[in-house]
């Protein structure tokens, strides 16, 4: 039996940044699945959004309104862009590093779905720049315990209903008890069910699963966004490879068969996948083709290095030809209910980063959201838990059967059905079906191919 004062599941954005906001006298013990660079987090190419100024939020708002289908809860999004400048801030001062001018003043860019150019960006490894520096400061507090390898399998309730921490099984080992006075699942999202995904492949929805498990309050569990440009390749057992939404942004044009433009490519993400498919359809292809070539080659080298070197090891010169694009499932909008501070419906339980549902988003993540939510409601999440100065009251654990956990794949394939039910329970995923892995292929019920909905 392990124990801290705060127990976080998961090691991205949301839950490094967490940790760093917790007192020095607490202790955090966070459980993750894989390595800790193993998160999606690290994988975020474009940016991340900030208020400019007081001129731009009416726009700032509106767009991400507008990505979202109305669907938006309009409090979480003036939480969200209200504190940009304060995580911004927290950001640089654990030296994060984004791209600035020759006079030192930040550089902003544009994605799809944005009015005007509000994006903070390091190069195209703007999550990699942000997890590294995250991950260095967490290193250097002691009061911090990072436990790779080691899943969070459930969570414990008391005998009034509350969470008393997490079932937790280590690679190898057999199941064992984390008890915490708070407990933080920050699982990630749920693309490790899907054949095609710019997710990891372990990163499975292990929260939402579980909260639908011990009737937790979920929201929108079939909002499901997929990336419009990933590159395409035929190895179904391997994350994909974001184009970034900044590539389109800078210039880069969009091909079908007949190298001819087809759509609006700054478009937001669902409708361009619906374009793109539409077109793939029409063509009888497996893809459509990318134009990097208007970029100019010093932008290129500065802005997307690392996209350029991938598509060279993948056999691809941008700067003399047109690159395969697919649309592949991206990003979670939907999850585990919280409220604006970051709590689940059950009592010392929060949900924090994309396992979340914040509802800042609505049916749809305009680019480059991602990231600042994620941190703005981790801090929220802190300063409740911290604000909440009680001692923890003794409450009895419910007796936890261990051999319920031990055959894990058994396990993994029980909570992707519980997922997979709900999705269909309401209605299906929203714009494109995304084909499952084969071991869950046969929960949707329905037909199962990301053409099913054009």
């Amino acid at each position: 039996m392990i124990k801290a004062d705060y127990a976080v599941a998961g090691s991205g954005c949301a839950a490094l940044y967490f940790a760093l906001q917790v007192p020095k006298n607490k202790s955090v013990i966070i459980v993750t699945k894989g390595e800790v660079e193993m998160s999606d987090s690290f994988l975020a190419q474009g940016g991340i959004c900030m208020l400019k100024d007081d001129d731009d939020y009416k726009s700032y708002f509106e767009d991400t309104m507008k990505a979202g289908h109305r669907e938006n809860d309009p409090v979480s999004i003036e939480i969200m862009i209200k504190s940009s400048g304060e995580v911004i801030e927290d950001l640089i001062a654990y030296g994060v590093e984004f791209a600035k001018d020759e006079k030192g003043e930040f550089i902003f860019t544009r994605e799809g779905g944005h009015s005007d150019k509000r994006i903070l960006f390091h190069k195209d490894i703007t999550g990699k720049e942000i997890m590294s520096k995250l991950l260095k400061k967490v290193k250097e507090r002691n009061n911090i315990t990072i436990l790779e390898h080691t899943a969070m399998v459930d969570i414990i309730e008391n005998t009034e209903g509350g969470c008393g921490g997490f079932v937790i099984r280590k690679k190898g080992c057999s199941p064992e008890v984390l008890l915490a006075d708070k407990s933080f699942m920050a699982t990630g999202g749920i693309g490790g069910l899907y054949k095609h995904s710019t997710n990891f492949r372990h990163l499975t929805g292990d929260a939402v699963a579980i909260a639908l498990k011990h009737n937790i309050r979920t929201r929108n569990v079939n909002y499901i966004q997929v990336h419009p440009t990933t590159f395409y390749s035929e190895n179904e057992n391997e994350k994909r490879f974001l184009i970034s939404e900044s590539v389109r942004g800078e210039g880069a044009k969009l091909y079908g068969k007949d190298m001819k433009r087809f759509t609006n490519e700054l478009l937001p993400r669902d409708l361009l996948t619906l374009e793109i498919l539409k077109q793939m359809k029409k063509d009888g292809s497996k893809f459509v083709w990318e134009d990097l070539r208007d970029i100019p080659y010093e932008e290129l080298c500065s802005h997307f290095p690392n996209i350029m070197a991938f598509c060279k090891e993948a056999g691809y010169d941008v700067t003399k030809e047109c690159i395969p694009v697919v649309p592949a499932q991206h990003y979670f909008m939907g999850g585990v209910y919280v409220d604006y501070n970051s709590k689940t419906t059950m009592k010392n339980l929060y949900a924090l980063g994309e396992c979340a549902c914040t509802g800042v988003h609505g049916k749809n993540r305009l680019a480059s959201n991602s990231l600042l939510e994620v941190l703005v409601f981790a801090k929220r999440a802190a300063k409740d838990a911290v604000s909440d100065m009680k001692l923890p009251e003794n409450k009895e654990i419910v007796s936890v059967d261990f051999s319920l956990y031990e055959d894990a794949d058994r396990l993994e394939r029980e909570y992707g059905k519980l997922i997979a039910e709900e999705i269909e329970r309401l209605g299906g995923p929203l714009a494109a079906r995304i084909a499952y892995r084969d071991k869950y292929e046969n929960f949707a019920g329905s037909n199962n191919s990301m053409e099913a909905a054009v």
